[in-house]
C-alpha cells in the first residue's frame, strides 16, 4: 500500500471517472481509516483504527463489493460533509442507466475521501 496515489480533487475524480481501479480505491479508504498492513507478520495493524471500525471490521472491508460496509463509511460522513462532491468539485451524479452499486459505493469512498481531505488541509 505504498503506493497509493496522493489524496488529491484529481484522485477523488479519478475515481469517479473510474480510471483507477477498485483495489486501488479500498486501499485508500483503508489507509485513511488507519489500516496498515505488516508484511513482516503478514497481519493488520489495526492499532490507528477508531473502535467503532476494529469492532466490526478487524480485516479492512471490501467497499466496492460489501454493501453494509458502504452504509457504515456514508454513517461516518457528518451531515455537513455529505454533498461535498457536488459543492467542490461540482460532480452532477451519474447518469440514470449508466451506473450501479458499484460507482455508487465508489462516489460513496470517493466523498468520504473528500472529506477526509477536508479534515487534513
Amino acid at each position: 500500500m505504498s503506493n497509493l496515489p496522493t489524496l488529491t480533487t484529481e484522485t477523488i475524480w479519478a475515481i469517479l471517472n473510474e480510471t483507477i481501479d477498485d483495489n486501488t480505491v479500498n486501499q485508500l479508504v483503508w489507509h485513511y481509516l488507519g489500516y496498515r498492513y505488516k508484511t513482516s507478520s503478514q497481519q493488520w495493524d489495526i492499532s490507528q483504527v477508531s473502535p467503532e471500525w476494529q469492532n466490526e471490521y478487524p480485516q479492512p472491508p471490501d467497499f466496492i463489493d460489501s454493501r453494509p460496509a458502504t452504509v457504515k463509511l456514508t454513517r461516518s460522513i457528518p451531515k455537513e460533509h455529505k454533498q461535498l462532491l457536488k459543492e467542490q468539485l461540482g460532480f452532477q451524479g451519474y447518469k440514470v442507466g449508466e451506473f450501479g452499486p458499484r460507482q455508487t459505493r465508489r462516489a460513496t469512498a470517493a466523498n468520504w475521501l473528500l472529506h477526509c481531505m477536508q479534515q487534513i488541509e
